[in-house]
């Protein structure tokens, strides 16, 4: 398997982290392929990248992938949060799927929901349809909670059991899917309070 090394800012002990290999046989893999993301030449790493791979190096070796672990960063709009976690699974040749969780967004369009489907002969069948948390956990992903802060309620309630010790994500059709190994949860968040963006005068 193909590694990526990240290196150490001060110059000590670079870290090497797996690629993803996607399998052909899973059943989303051409769906999955095209959200690789493509290496940014214009990209400026400002130590951000060493900083996320320690700490999936630390989940993998220290923790086993026993102890889930997940990563928010905090920033300023327009910093760059979510193009580096872009351009962490670009390195790492993960399906990187940035979920927002501002606006609209509720619990049924992250898990799914059932579909009415016309059955051909005047009537209607019925049929499960995955939410786009559910679409990325079910094979290797980079996934992006993006504007972690602006999520309502019911979507922070719905993601309780996928991020604490259970890693399970409950859907309500009944089946329950379990956070997998190659699969790694971030997030991004603006500051909170109004006094962050507040005029500094020298």
């Amino acid at each position: 398997m193909a590694e990526q090394i990240f290196k150490n800012p001060t110059g000590k002990g670079d870290i090497k982290l797996n690629e993803c290999k996607l399998s052909k046989s899973i059943p989303d893999y051409e769906s999955r392929a095209e959200r690789i993301p493509e290496l940014d030449k214009n990209y400026v790493d400002f130590g951000i990248q060493y900083k996320l791979a320690q700490i999936i190096k630390s989940k993998e070796d220290t923790f086993k992938n026993e102890i889930p672990i997940h990563i928010a960063l905090k920033g300023h709009m327009g910093t760059g949060k979510d193009h580096d976690i872009e351009q962490l699974a670009a390195k790492l040749n993960y399906p990187y799927y940035r979920i927002p969780l501002s606006g609209e967004v509720r619990d049924v369009t992250l898990l799914g929901s059932v579909q009415l489907y016309g059955d051909g002969v005047g009537g209607t069948d019925s049929k499960w349809q995955d939410g786009e948390l559910t679409r990325a956990l079910r094979g290797p992903s980079i996934i992006n909670l993006s504007e972690l802060n602006a999520a309502g309620p019911e979507v922070l309630f719905a993601l309780h059991s996928l991020l604490d010790r259970h890693k399970k994500l409950e859907l309500p059709n009944g089946e329950v899917i379990e956070l997998r190994n190659d699969s790694y949860i971030f997030g991004t968040m603006n500051p909170t309070s109004l006094r962050d963006y507040a005029e500094h005068k020298l």
